[in-house]
């Protein structure tokens, strides 16, 4: 009597696992094995000014950028549109002379300002961490800095 009641067990736990198996695969086969999420859709910088693409020979560059706590960048502007992943930490970046400012942290996209004067500051303990994409013209830089 014990052996055919082992023999039940040992069946019943075969079935349960292959029950278990084949729901495991059935939802392996649901997940898709690729995924596609949009981010942002936008005609418009922060400030809500139109995207300014470059018209001739665009040139594409992608920087690293790492501002330490409490550092502020110096008061600059971009002559096309410019793009950033914050990766990690906090920024404020304001409009120059009493314009308004902007709170970013990590995972938002900034889209900068185009021929407006600007800066920002690491308001965290962290750094900021910030992966950038420019769009320019031929050999033209992406910053203009402020006159001093």
């Amino acid at each position: 009597m014990m052996a055919g009641g082992r023999r039940r067990s040992v069946l019943g736990a075969g079935i349960g696992l292959w029950v278990m198996l084949g729901a495991g695969l059935a939802l392996a086969e649901e997940t898709p094995a690729v995924q596609v999420t949009e981010r942002l859709s936008t005609r418009v910088t922060a400030t809500g000014k139109p995207l300014v693409l470059p018209a001739h020979d665009a040139r594409l560059i992608v920087t690293d950028y790492v501002i330490a706590p409490g550092a502020t960048l110096s008061v600059h502007k971009h002559p096309f549109s410019r793009y950033a992943v914050v990766m990690s930490g906090t920024l404020r970046v304001m409009v120059a002379e009493g314009g308004p400012s902007f709170d970013y942290k990590a995972g938002d996209i900034i889209v900068e300002m185009v021929d407006e004067w600007h800066y920002g500051t690491n308001t965290g303990t962290d750094p900021v961490r910030l992966i950038v994409f420019d769009q320019v013209e031929g050999d033209r830089g992406p910053t203009v800095a402020a006159p001093h």
